[in-house]
């Protein structure tokens, strides 16, 4: 029997303060049913370690995934691995109403410091490698977030701070305050907004760039992928939402391609750096 081919992921550095994590991360929103009812808990639990042993150790979560029942989960899994070797990220900001029907958004410093506590209870850790403010407060002036979020890591709660969907005027702003170490923004073959100021932004400031929905929210996981997926499914509906805003010629091609089986998503990861030069 042919021995099974390893494959080493590499580490990278998030920002400039020492943060360095698996340059693969594994987002675990979908554990907990965002896109589709969420698997076993035991089940979730073994995706978890199993990636671990695969040499993923950037978890990225959020006391709003479920809510709070995402952490909840990632908590009873860390105990199954060495904490040590594991980057665990969460954020806070999104405040959902108690019949779940709506959410608010606040980064008052009171709340900062309560989500804070309330995630290290529910994950069952000691310390928050990476805190992002999951949305930008716009009530309430970045410094004053910025300004606990900076106690919070003085007294050891948190290591590193990330902010999420933020303007560069914002990231500027933060980053005066306290060092960012990421941002973390939509970023794909057809999502390339962030490409005109916040990639230089960043690239000048030392601040590390991670992606989310990097394959589109799965339509670039190619047609047999959509196919596969129940009529009623999340990723199904944002295949068709996608199909409709498709605007730039390269991305209509990859999509025609990806859509069609025609190319893997190697391939659009040379594409999509091809294109970020071209257009860079």
């Amino acid at each position: 029997m042919a021995e099974e081919q390893r494959v080493t992921i590499p580490r990278v550095k998030l920002g400039s303060q020492g943060l360095e994590v698996s340059k693969l991360g594994f987002g675990c929103t979908g554990l907990s049913g965002i896109y589709k009812p969420p698997p076993p808990e035991e089940v979730s639990i073994s995706i978890i370690k199993y990636a671990f042993n695969k040499g993923i150790t950037f978890f990225d979560t959020s006391d709003a995934y479920g809510p709070h029942t995402n952490e909840i989960l990632i908590g009873k899994a860390l105990k199954h691995l060495p904490r040590e070797k594991i980057q665990l990220a969460t954020k806070f900001g999104f405040v959902t109403s108690s019949d779940f029907k709506g959410t608010a958004i606040n980064g008052s410093p009171e709340y900062v410091r309560a989500s804070c506590d309330a995630s290290l209870k529910r994950l069952c850790v000691d310390y928050i490698d990476l805190y992002y403010q999951h949305r930008v407060d716009t009530s309430i002036p970045i410094e004053e977030t910025m300004g606990e979020l900076k106690k919070l890591v003085k007294e050891g709660k948190i290591k590193y701070i990330g902010l999420s969907e933020a303007s560069p005027d914002t990231i500027k702003r933060a980053h005066a305050v306290h060092p960012i170490s990421a941002v973390q923004m939509e970023w794909s073959l057809w999502s390339r907004d962030i490409e005109e100021e916040i990639i230089p932004l960043c690239r000048d400031l030392g601040i590390a760039v991670v992606p989310y929905c990097p394959i589109g929210r799965g339509f670039f996981g190619g047609r047999g992928v959509v196919e596969s997926l129940p009529a009623d499914d999340k990723l199904k509906a944002n295949d068709s939402r996608n199909l409709n805003i498709i605007s730039n010629p390269i991305h209509a091609l990859v999509a025609y391609l990806t859509q069609n089986a025609l190319v893997t998503c190697g391939l659009l990861a040379v594409v999509l750096e091809i294109t970020s030069k071209v257009h860079g």
